[in-house]
């Protein structure tokens, strides 16, 4: 049987084998098919009918309309996925930009904490040593007045 022919269910007997516990078992028997009867097919292929020069033409420029739309079609989508592209590129740039003046501010405020931190170091240390050229001032007076 060709996979074109079906079989009618009149063609097909199914037997019932046994019982089993997993199922049943089925044997189906195919009976040999008729000949089908083919269909008819004409021996000359249908004459076509004479094209006039007129409806060459038109069918022409039918065809080159279709061109022309199918060309304004593909550029008028080239141009959106440009402009898209561009839109994509820019917003890429400004939030790039955005990017930088974050990090650029954020780098001069860490800059500034360090720089006042530093100040406030060697405010603390400059004050330190005052107390301990103080200290020494007053040990030098104090080692002079007991050695007069």
């Amino acid at each position: 049987m060709s996979s074109t022919e079906m079989a009618s269910p009149e063609d097909i007997q199914v037997k019932e084998l046994d019982k089993r516990a997993s199922g049943q078992a089925f044997e189906v028997i195919l009976n040999p098919l008729s000949p089908a009867p083919k269909a008819e097919f004409p021996l000359s292929p249908p004459s076509k009918k004479e094209t006039s020069l007129e409806e060459i033409q038109r069918k022409l420029e039918a065809a080159e309309e279709r061109r022309k739309h199918h060309e304004a079609e593909v550029l008028k989508h080239l141009a959106e996925k440009r402009e898209h592209e561009k839109e994509v590129i820019m917003k890429a740039i400004e939030e790039n930009s955005n990017f930088s003046k974050m990090a650029e501010e954020k780098l001069n405020q860490k800059m500034e904490a360090n720089k006042e931190n530093r100040t406030a170091r060697m405010a603390a240390l400059n004050e330190k040593f005052k107390e301990k050229d103080k200290k020494l001032e007053e040990v030098r007076k104090n080692k002079e007045t007991k050695g007069i």
